[in-house]
């Protein structure tokens, strides 16, 4: 009878502790400038997709990072104008030196110029390309295969999300924000995290109402093991909604990290008797054909905006050089 009720305990106390990891997915201190320009750890080339008849100078320009300063703000289509457009823009901002939270830290600045017409409206803010999974970094030679974006956009071994936080700093507006979430299947999620309706730093919140806390309630089934590929979310973007009631014009707010607090899909801690992927290998196999075909889509994106960004008009181009070389 003593032993039962031990055990009794033991499961009383493991059913009323937390299953569920918190990890950053993004963070926006750590995406500043580090590399000629750009954040030396999410850099990606995509100059092997441009094909034989570009220079290597012009192949040495083909990079691009996750530096805030690269990511894009845009309207939707019904809001859009060539005016607005230029106005809402993504920018790094320093925190103040003096500040409560954060100083000295960086953190996204964001400006949205809204229609003033009573219809909805909203903005995506979105990374420069759409962040592949399975990267490798070209800069580490040590680095793990396909894990360059791993807490810089994308979380792996996630199950259930239990939470979604939201560092953001408001300014009294009634905009509503939504993180955009994607999952392995590609299949986008958005989650509301509140209004900005308030002054200074806030932590926003979504939290999942059909999380179960106590394992007893939750639904116990057998799910396959190995080569049951280990799921995954990658950030897709932000969204900053206006009502058709609320004023339009221009819009500020920042955005310092994204949070997520989930169970992991796959047990890791528990060891087996034979080593199924060095003898098979189906995983890398995989995760091998998602990082040809993630390089192919970025390759193909960037390299039509490369070119749109030569045909651009600059400054320079009716003199032959600029003010100083005349």
């Amino acid at each position: 009878m003593k032993k039962f009720t031990i055990i009794a305990v033991v499961f009383i106390l493991m059913s009323a502790t937390a299953f569920a990891e918190e990890s950053a997915i993004l963070d926006f201190a750590t995406l500043i400038d580090d590399y000629q320009g750009q954040n030396q750890a999410t850099l990606m080339d995509f100059s092997d997709q441009a094909g034989p008849n570009y220079t290597d100078a012009q192949k040495a320009e083909m990079v691009t990072s996750l530096y805030v300063d690269n990511w894009v703000a845009r309207l939707c289509s019904s809001s859009r104008n060539s005016q607005r457009d230029a106005m809402t823009m993504v920018r790094p901002v320093i925190v103040g030196g003096e500040a409560t939270l954060f100083p000295n830290e960086q953190v996204m600045g964001v400006r949205v110029n809204y229609p003033s017409g009573n219809f909805n409206s909203y903005a995506t803010i979105s990374p420069p390309f759409q962040i592949p999974a399975y990267a490798t970094t070209t800069l580490d030679e040590n680095a793990e295969k396909g894990s360059q974006f791993d807490g810089y956009g994308v979380l792996k071994n996630v199950g259930t999300i239990k939470e979604i936080d939201v560092w953001a700093y408001g300014l009294n507006y009634p905009m509503g924000l939504y993180v955009v979430l994607r999952d392995e299947n590609e299949v986008k999620t958005s989650y509301f995290m509140g209004y900005l309706e308030y002054e200074g730093w806030r932590q926003l919140n979504w939290t999942n109402p059909n999380y179960q806390t106590d394992v007893r309630n939750r639904e116990l089934r057998k799910e396959p093991l190995y080569p049951r590929h280990s799921p995954c979310i990658t950030f897709d973007s932000f969204i900053i909604f206006r009502d058709a009631m609320q004023e339009g014009g221009d819009f500020v707010t920042y955005i310092k990290d994204v949070m997520v607090t989930y169970d992991q899909a796959v047990f890791t801690e528990m060891e087996d008797d034979i080593e199924h992927e060095e003898i098979w290998g189906i995983l890398e196999d995989r995760e091998e054909e998602r990082r040809m075909y993630e390089a192919r889509k970025l390759g193909d994106i960037q390299i039509l905006r490369y070119v749109e960004e030569q045909k651009m008009h600059h400054e320079d181009d009716e003199t032959g050089g600029t003010a100083a070389e005349q």
